[in-house]
């Protein structure tokens, strides 16, 4: 018996725990053929695809649910290039992720919790024998082969354990039952969403020998954070980004990169301007570094641009500007003629090329409404990637450089599952907002479409939210359109993919003018036709979840919205979120202008709410803290204007990492959409049987 049927009773104990907990509201059944809860636990997942110096074999990590463990879990396959041969590497329930070949093609190197915390472990292909290299104490991150295949490098965090303030509590009785000692703190930060409180530490670089592991050796030094680094093409040297100066927690994202001699460990400054230098890249040549940053402009999120300069730092040029979005993933050609990047663009994602001779101009090589990600490409002109659409969960997919076109599908992991199924397409809107501004959305229709009908419509807003909603797959949508609903998502101003000019949109106005273009949006789908006026929903999550609030406190034409991980009130919540980068979003302290604060906060205008809200959020979450949305229910509830609901998910940060609070999510939006829904629409658009 499969793994996957192993699942349903679980699933069946927690569909009556929201049934349960939620009493008024009906827990429907998809339709048989429809995309139901059951699939939720039943789809995987394909990242890190590493394709093999030779171009022959792709490595990548298979994700899947341990539902005895309530965790997300992987292992590690490969597939030749043909898609002929299908093999795992690794079994077991724990977190085999990030591969990364070794240059001869004979080794793969990984990061793996399966020796009880997350270290790094190299397999011999050929014999698949497993040896662990690091036994540090905080999770290695970022591994790089050097060019020799003799070390790897890799980012982890460092502890520094000088005591800020010593002090010592006098000779205690023996066996003592004393309490915890304090933390303190003298950092403008103290916990990161994700991990929790974190103690005082910088993140170094290190490398460790590849083949026996041992003592990894430090690289870099110093009271300062080490980010993202690069092999010099002779192995010689590592070009770190970092913020290796005075006050750095300081300095707004004033990083440079620097060049740290392995043999010396002598350190030099190859970037100084104001502005952030950062993921340099060495050319295979040794001619060139690839690097991206901006020019500190005082926006509130600022898109990156392409840089180039030699190993001396001299020659600094600005490569490619003006992009719709930051580059990512950069790779360069094997013969050193330009980099490969991917850059989101309309809610696309596609790569892009630039060669490195001035004026050169990007070029697109692939083509089409997909999202392609996590793009590796060989020296032989081969590449691997996972593309993923709307009708179509993340597959593994191989092309020839020079004939893009020729894409082709090696391994789609949720084919068992989906072929038994409808899953909803999805229409592209162009609207124009208050102002005349064009935006982009998309407009899930239901499955099972009878274009005779009226259907609930489900406004789902983004976060960031300096980020793009795209035409990737999305489960939550498919399964909300299997009950009957349509889903609509946009691009409002302040999303990326459309520009620095775009991103600007929101600029010290945030929640602003997206709030129109959300309406407008709203209104575009009702200008298809079939869409039930007196049945609209709305929900979003982090920036989405604040723009919930706000358009409640707005407007009546909602019937329910569901805030998820919202901020509230800005005067609170710069001083307690995981960093201080948001006091920058505003033109002054909170102290120095607080009504700037207040005018921009949901809690402004709770007294305006009528809609029933609820509010959804983990209770260790960081980034938005649970307080934020503990006091807009308060509002609501003390108000008596609008009905709600506090959901309070345990253990869970920002980002909800258990699989059954994931599914939970979606169960409790369903039901409380559900129980607003006028009873005309449930009779004629029946979400189960």
């Amino acid at each position: 018996m499969s793994y996957r049927y192993r699942r349903c009773p679980l699933l069946t104990l927690v569909l009556l725990a929201v049934a349960l907990a939620v009493p008024s509201a009906a827990q429907p059944a998809s339709p048989p053929g429809r995309l139901g809860t059951d699939t939720f636990f039943q789809m995987e997942s394909i990242t890190n695809p590493e394709i093999s110096p030779d171009g022959s074999t792709i490595v990548f990590s298979r994700g899947f649910v341990d539902l005895a463990k309530d965790q997300s879990q992987s292992n590690l396959w490969v597939v030749d290039v043909r898609g002929e041969r299908l093999r795992q590497l690794t079994d077991g329930a724990w977190r085999d992720s990030a591969p990364a070949w070794s240059p001869d093609g004979k080794r793969i190197a990984f990061l793996s919790n399966r020796s009880g915390s997350t270290q790094i472990h190299v397999m011999w292909v050929d014999t698949r024998e497993t040896l662990q290299l690091t036994r540090v104490e905080h999770d290695p991150r970022n591994l790089q082969w050097s060019p020799d295949g003799r070390s790897i490098a890799f980012a982890t965090t460092l502890p520094d354990e000088t005591p800020v303030l010593p002090v010592k509590l006098p000779k205690m009785p023996k066996g003592a039952q004393v309490a915890k000692g304090a933390v303190v703190v003298d950092r403008s930060t103290w916990g990161r969403d994700g991990i929790g409180p974190v103690p005082n530490g910088y993140d170094h670089v290190f490398v460790v020998d590849a083949t026996v592991g041992g003592v990894p050796r430090q690289v870099t030094s110093g009271d300062f954070d080490h980010a993202s680094f690069d092999w010099s093409a002779n192995g010689s040297t590592l070009y770190v980004s970092a913020i290796r100066k005075p006050d750095a927690e300081y300095l707004r994202g004033d990083s440079e990169i620097y060049a740290v001699d392995l043999g010396n460990g002598a350190t030099t400054t190859l970037t100084d301007r104001n502005g952030p230098d950062g993921s340099p890249k060495a050319s295979p040549d040794g001619r060139w570094i690839a690097y991206t940053g901006y020019d500190q402009r005082n926006f509130t999120s600022h898109l990156s641009s392409l840089y180039v300069m030699d190993p001396a730092g001299a020659g600094e040029r600005l490569w490619v500007g003006g992009l719709p979005s930051s580059p990512d993933d950069i790779t360069w050609a094997t013969d050193g003629s330009g980099v490969y990047y991917s850059m989101q663009e309309r809610g696309a994602q596609n790569l892009y090329f630039v060669g490195v001779a001035p004026g050169s101009t990007p070029r697109r090589i692939t083509e089409g409404a997909h999202v392609l990600s996590m793009v590796s490409v060989a020296r032989a002109g081969v590449a691997a990637a996972v593309r993923s659409s709307v009708k179509e969960p993340g597959v593994l997919v191989t092309f020839p450089i020079a004939r893009p076109s020729d894409m082709k599908v090696l391994v789609d992991v949720n084919r068992d599952v989906l072929d038994e199924v409808t899953v909803s397409d999805a229409e592209e809107l162009w609207f124009s907002s208050s102002d005349g501004l064009k935006v982009q959305g998309w407009l899930m229709k239901p499955a099972g479409f009878d274009p005779a009908k009226k259907y609930p419509l489900l406004l789902w807003i983004h976060g960031g939210p300096w980020s793009m909603y795209s035409v990737a797959w999305n489960w939550a949508w498919q399964n909300f359109a299997a009950n009957g609903y349509a889903v609509l998502w946009t691009n409002p101003r302040g999303s990326t993919g459309y520009g620095q000019d775009f991103v600007n949109g929101i600029q010290f106005s945030y929640p602003g003018k997206d709030y129109d273009d959300l309406m407008a949006g709203v209104d575009a789908a009702l200008a298809k036709g079939w869409i039930d006026r007196d049945n609209l929903f709305v929900c979003g999550g982090s920036g989405g979840g604040v723009l919930t609030a706000w358009i409640v406190g707005h407007t009546e034409r909602f019937r329910a919205a569901v805030s998820m991980r919202p901020v509230i009130n800005w005067h609170s919540f710069v001083g307690t979120t995981d960093g201080n980068s948001w006091y920058h979003q505003f033109r002054k302290w909170p102290w120095e202008d607080p009504m700037e604060y207040a005018v921009r906060s949901p809690l402004h205008h709770v007294a305006n709410v009528t809609t029933p809200t609820m509010v959804m959020t983990g209770e260790a979450d960081l980034r938005t803290p649970i307080s934020q949305s503990e006091e807009y229910y308060r509002a609501l509830k003390m108000l008596r204007k609008a009905d709600t609901l506090l959901v309070r998910m345990p253990e869970e940060f920002h980002g909800w990492r258990r699989p059954t609070h994931q599914l939970l999510q979606q169960l409790y939006l369903m039901a409380w959409f559900e129980k607003y829904r006028t009873t005309e629409s449930k009779q004629a658009i029946p979400t189960g049987q």
